[in-house]
């Protein structure tokens, strides 16, 4: 349980009952899952009908039912995280957007006044309405600057040198000043602090109205730790927590303002860590809508809010994630937080929080999970967890090979803990059949966000294969520690920007490069050492590390002048270091002054003429640099969709691959089947095949080798994965065989019960060389035509609702004998039924299959979801449900056979008819057996 995969659990409010508290950590514990995360999430609500006062996040009634579920998760062995606020992100009810705890913002109105004229009258108001709350604002200065430009589009240009502050001028409120003579047109600029008002998502949850905290301050995070302190924690709680095994989780850093975000203490703490102050550049700060409102005319206005956003990146990390960290260690308890959001340091951060947390409905692609991971890693984090499996407009019709799929990306990524979004609490004010769901139906008025998990829906009836695979997965990905090729450094440590590696992501991970990412401050961490020519031997081991310019904004190539130092004495100890783009003119970043851009300048110089580094101006150029260096990848395969991760535990490695894509089923994938190269850690290792379906671990019984560099085959179906591990001959008690195939000219070659064979779907004279010089062959007899098995009885448990208004489901039996498989759609009186089939069928094998000696497979045909198969009332055990074919040799008998085939569905086309108009905008989903099913015959000759 300690690795298994996790739910989100959705509430509504404290308008929970006990008993179904600890039955559903029940349910989710008998589906093997280890986990789940209490959050007040109910968005599809009418917020009316929500009784807040009486049972709002906080509440008794929500305190007891936290209490009952870290008492049942303690006796289940689930591990019960709490979202540290309703919703997200973090507020609390004993604050106001007037209180010092509550998140502030800087807002600015303007007045525009032609040369010669005066200005007269009360300051500019707030160009943004206050959200509702707010009733106070604050003037801090007051600006005039004469208007260069105001482009169609864009921020308006002013100049700097004509900037002037006239806030001493202001009395009462109102300001006299005279525009200098002139053609030209003046602006008059006035900046306010106000609370921004922000709630959480998705009220009503707290009566008072809860009101986020102010993320960048200790005020902020103090107002959270009194609150729970003083209202939720009881002493039970207390005493639960630390036995739970959960965490205290913060969802990304969603800050919502139509202005600038500050913070009240911004100008003193921007002035104390950098060399100039923010009073003269408040205007290039304003924004409105997220869009900048003013620039310098010919100016480096980025790196001013570059700085700025340095800074409140700082103080989220000092003041609220330390803080909040410390807390939940005094408790007992671990900290998990989606550490994005703004323009901040997501790297560092992923390495200051016990549990950092990456989510898969917000990124682009594999990268933004790798910069997390690259976080983790080199601060010496184990977890990357994963919100996952979120798809907009999929509530009731997302499939567990969809959300397989989404997780092998995710997993390549450097994931290991997946929270799948999301378990919703069985029913809520309103809800209708099958129960409440917190993004469905009525979401925007249209299909939410995926997924209401749980024994509401058809597909749950597997749900334990998945759990097994996933739970198994996540072992392997948290054995030892990452292993990557090459660290890009990059200019900034924003996460979730959809922005990869340069050459590496398009052209090196396809052919078995990885890689992961630094910030400035990732060179500051113990682990940020050189040695034996490898940067963080206990952090990612990387190879080499390959300097980025600054892809985020500009395209600049700037350093911090400590980063640039650290850079050569990186150098000078033997580590390759590659300089990608132009990095002629270098720079130190933020607003620098020349000592500084000087330092920088020198050290680059410095770096160019170090045999140990090389230049890449461009994309291609990168590959063409490694080469240089001799820096190889530590997988190598020809080019393809085959993604990987590699862990090492001491001499043992872990290799995870996976054939799959970010976008399923938008992103199509092809079938790999292709040889790859990986390089073990110890040449005298034995390689293993893990299948996390069935928990088997063998040895691989097909492969080359060259000292510590092993090739065999990886084939892969989409949406498949396997795990080879390179360990000594003794690990987990399996028996190697004395000699294993380097060649052969068969389709397959399979390990069973330790005796090696060689299989062919073709007839013939095959042929196996060993490991020990001997060279085996073996005549495939003349095989049998495939049996198509066509003539199906079907029985369909068909799920409706028992009333609309209840979330109970009754099951309508209906059988139906088929003639030929074809999908649910076309079968009369199934047209919009969601449920469980149940396909029943007879296949005759007769003398020329000779059972024993001929191998038996079973093609499905393609299927839209889990399935279960039985032959002669054996279930075939934990079937790989991304299989193309599956062995039933063992299963099968002479003559007369039974199949039967258990499939399940969404809730889609039930919901279709039930509620049409949310859900009848959707395409009916095609469900059940589609076929062709064919048994069909390979042979089967043993070479050792």
């Amino acid at each position: 349980m300690e690795f298994a995969p996790k739910f989100r659990w959705w509430w509504p409010n404290g308008e929970v009952d006990v008993d179904e508290i600890i039955r559903e950590v029940g349910q989710v514990a008998d589906a093997g899952f280890g986990g789940l995360e209490v959050a007040d999430v109910h968005h599809s609500v009418d917020s009316s009908l929500l009784d807040v006062k009486g049972h709002g996040w906080g509440s008794k009634s929500w305190i007891a039912a936290v209490e009952a579920a870290l008492d049942e998760g303690a006796r289940r062995d689930v591990r019960i995280d709490i979202t540290l606020g309703p919703s997200w992100p973090a507020a609390v009810p004993s604050i106001t957007p007037q209180s010092e705890a509550a998140l502030t913002e800087l807002v600015h109105g303007s007045i525009e006044v032609a040369g010669g004229e005066e200005f007269a009258g009360a300051v500019p108001e707030p160009v943004t309405e206050a959200a509702s709350g707010v009733t106070e604002h604050r003037l801090i200065a007051v600006h005039v600057a004469q208007i260069v430009e105001k482009p169609s589009r864009g921020p308006i240009r002013i100049d700097r040198d004509s900037l002037e502050d006239v806030t001493d001028s202001v009395t009462d409120g109102n300001l006299t000043w005279t525009a200098p003579d002139g053609t030209e047109t003046w602006v008059v600029i006035s900046y306010w602090e106000r609370g921004s008002g922000q709630q959480p998502e998705g009220g009503k949850h707290t009566d008072p109205t809860s009101y986020v905290v102010d993320h960048f301050s200790a005020a902020g995070a103090q107002a959270l730790i009194d609150y729970w302190e003083k209202n939720v924690l009881t002493a039970r709680i207390k005493e639960l927590l630390p036995v739970s095994g959960g965490a205290f989780f913060e969802d990304s850093l969603e800050i919502e303002t139509e202005a600038t975000i500050w913070t009240r203490n911004i100008v003193d703490e921007f002035a104390s860590r950098n060399s100039y102050g923010l009073d003269d550049f408040l205007p290039i700060l304003i924004e409105r809508d997220e869009k900048y409102v003013y620039d310098f005319a010919d100016f480096k206005n980025d790196r001013v809010r570059d700085d700025y956003n340095r800074v409140l990146s700082d103080l989220y990390t000092e003041h609220h994630l330390i803080k909040l960290r410390d807390w939940a260690h005094d408790l007992g308890v671990e900290y998990r937080v989606q550490a994005y959001g703004l323009e901040q340091d997501s790297i560092s951060q992923a390495g200051i929080v016990d549990i950092p947390e990456t989510e898969s409905l917000g990124a682009k692609n594999v990268d933004d999970y790798r910069v997390l991971a690259s976080g983790r890693d080199l601060a010496g984090g184990k977890i990357l967890s994963c919100e996952a499996a979120a798809y907009y407009g999929a509530a009731y019709d997302t499939t567990w090979t969809k959300v397989l799929q989404t997780l092998g990306e995710t997993f390549v990524g450097g994931v290991n803990q997946t929270v799948l979004h999301g378990f919703p609490y069985l029913s809520a004010p309103g809800s209708q059949w099958p129960g409440f769901a917190a993004f469905s139906p009525y979401y925007n008025d249209a299909i939410g966000y995926s997924e209401a998990w749980g024994p509401r829906t058809p597909n749950w009836t597997h749900v334990s294969d998945v759990s097994a695979f996933i739970t198994r997965t996540q072992w392997v990905l948290q054995q030892g520690k990452a292993q990557y090729d090459i660290a890009f450094l990059r200019q900034k440590g924003w996460a979730q920007t959809g922005i990869g590696a340069p050459w590496s992501t398009r052209d090196g991970i396809p052919i078995g490069w990885t890689h992961g990412f630094l910030s400035s401050s990732s060179l500051e961490l113990e682990n940020a050492v050189v040695a034996d020519k490898r940067f963080a031997p206990e952090g990612g081991n990387y190879k080499v590390i390959v300097v980025d310019i600054d892809r985020f904004r500009g395209r600049e190539a700037t350093l911090a002048p400590s980063v640039a130092t650290k850079l050569v004495e990186y150098a000078e100890s033997g580590l390759p270091i590659v300089l990608y783009g132009d990095w002629s003119n270098p720079e130190s970043t933020g607003l620098a002054d020349d000592e500084a851009n000087s330092s920088v300048a020198a050290s680059v110089a410095t770096l160019t003429k170090s045999p140990n580094v090389a230049l890449a101006p461009e994309d291609a150029d990168i590959a063409t640099a490694l080469k240089s260096l001799g820096v190889n990848r530590t997988v190598t395969y020809e080019f393809s969709n085959l993604k990987h991760v590699h862990r090492v535990d001491g001499e043992r490695d872990f290799f995870y691959l996976a054939n799959a894509r970010h976008n399923p089923p938008k992103d199509k994938l092809e079938l790999i089947d292709q040889t790859v190269t990986l390089t073990a850690t110890s040449a005298d290792s034995i390689p293993f095949t893990l299948d996390a379906w069935t928990g088997e671990i063998r040895p691989v019984a097909e492969y080359q080798r060259d000292g510590n560099r092993v090739s065999l085959r990886i084939r892969l179906t989409p949406g498949q994965s396997t795990v080879i591990v390179f360990a000594d001959g003794d690990w987990a008690g399996v028996k190697v065989p004395s000699a294993y195939v380097v060649d052969t000219d068969a389709d397959r070659v399979r390990l069973k019960d330790t005796k090696i064979y060689i299989e062919s779907d073709s007839a013939g004279q095959k042929r196996a060389t060993l490991s020990n010089g001997k060279v085996r062959k073996g005549k495939i007899p003349n095989l049998p035509a495939a049996v198509g098995v066509t003539s199906w009885s079907l029985k369909v448990d068909g799920w409706e609702p028992q009333d609309i208004d209840s979330a109970e489901t009754k099951h309508v039996s209906s059988t139906h004998s088929l003639d030929g498989l074809r999908p649910w759609t076309e079968i009369a009186g199934l047209e919009d039924t969601s449920g469980v089939g149940d396909y029943s069928a007879v296949f005759e094998l007769d003398g020329k299959w000779a059972v024993g000696l001929v191998g038996v497979g079973l093609e499905l045909g393609p299927l839209r979801d889990t399935y279960r198969i039985w032959v002669n009332s054996q279930r075939v055990a934990d079937v790989d449900i991304f299989a193309d074919r599956v062995d039933i040799s063992d299963y099968v008998r002479p003559g007369r056979n039974n199949l039967r085939v258990e499939v399940t569905t969404t809730l889609l086309n039930r919901l279709r008819v039930v509620n049409p108009t949310v859900y009848g905008v959707a395409k009916r989903a095609e469900y059940g057996l589609v076929g062709p099913v064919n048994v069909v015959a390979f042979g089967r000759v043993r070479v050792a």
